[in-house]
């Protein structure tokens, strides 16, 4: 068997999609572009037809959601609950404040001016869901997947193509892994920017997730200083911790996704907290220092 692989663009990010064997391939390619819409109908702050848009303008009204935003809810509120709350779905109103109000790709080249002090968010508890309505209310808050949408769709991809064999998923350096590559293993490119190529370091890894978050990938200027989009729900203000981009390895992308977050968060005691939890991660300081955590091997090797 050999592997076969495409690449493609969505949500201003670079992705790939590779399997075992070219058998299934066209069945996955079916399966990334269905969860794609799906994510993007029900999570695409954006789009002001999305269900989280419909919500977020609801007034604190009970909204019906469906299967799909379930499964997104269900996801954002595990990666604050592993993380101590540190990976919060509640920050929007903090981004909207910070000026990320529109398309990334609208921010670059622009400073925003933030009048207004900055205020920790609500967290999960604000957060109403009745399970047997369907139906969710907010409780004076607003709510963004952006920290844990693209990492869920890579493994619900993942998650379907499997029973065929071994699968590949990477949304903009978020990558879920299942099964095996025929050279085995799974051969992972690591970068902090938003797009991955030859020249970077890269993981071997047989199945699980990998996700990065990196300050470098996402920022702008507000009030003449540069912002970012991890936002501390502690402060209601961006990361300004010592670590400019994370990686981290786990069982599945969304739990490495949400410790990849929080990990430029915690400040000093990101690694503690990764290794604590039995995941492995590759940690870069500001000043361009590589740490390793939990076995993940240094670069080169």
């Amino acid at each position: 068997m050999s592997l076969t692989a495409a690449k493609f663009e969505i949500w201003g990010l670079t992705g790939s999609l590779a399997t075992e064997s070219a058998e299934h391939f066209e069945f996955a390619n079916e399966r990334l572009w269905y969860w794609i819409g799906e994510i993007d109908r029900a999570c695409n702050r954006f789009k002001d037809e999305s269900e989280i848009q419909r919500l977020n303008n609801s007034n604190g009204q009970a909204f019906e959601v469906s299967p799909t935003f379930e499964v997104a809810l269900d996801a954002a509120i595990r990666s604050s609950e592993i993380t101590g709350g540190l990976c919060d779905p509640t920050v929007l109103s903090a981004l909207l404040q910070l000026g990320y109000n529109r398309d990334f790709d609208e921010l670059v080249g622009q400073t925003y001016i933030d009048h207004d002090q900055s205020v920790p968010s609500p967290g999960i508890s604000a957060i109403n869901f009745d399970k047997s309505s369907h139906k969710i209310s907010l409780n004076n808050c607003m709510i963004d997947f952006g920290a844990s949408a693209k990492a869920l769709t890579a493994d619900l991809v993942a998650n379907d193509v499997m029973k065929f064999g071994g699968v590949a998923v990477e949304i903009g350096g978020d990558v879920a892994l299942r099964g095996i590559d025929p050279r085995n293993p799974w051969n992972i490119g690591i970068s902090d920017s938003l797009s991955i190529n030859s020249t970077v370091p890269s993981v071997s890894m047989s199945s699980g997730g990998i996700a990065t978050s990196s300050l470098r990938a996402r920022s702008w200027k507000v009030n003449g200083e540069t912002a970012n989009h991890i936002i501390d729900p502690r402060t209601g203000s961006y990361a300004r911790g010592p670590y400019s981009t994370a990686s981290v390895s786990a069982p599945d992308c969304v739990t490495a996704n949400a410790f990849a977050t929080a990990a430029l968060l915690w400040g000093e005691d990101a690694g503690y907290h990764i290794a604590q939890s039995g995941w492995s991660a590759r940690l870069v300081r500001n000043n361009g220092a590589v740490e390793f955590i939990g076995g993940w091997p240094e670069d080169g090797e």
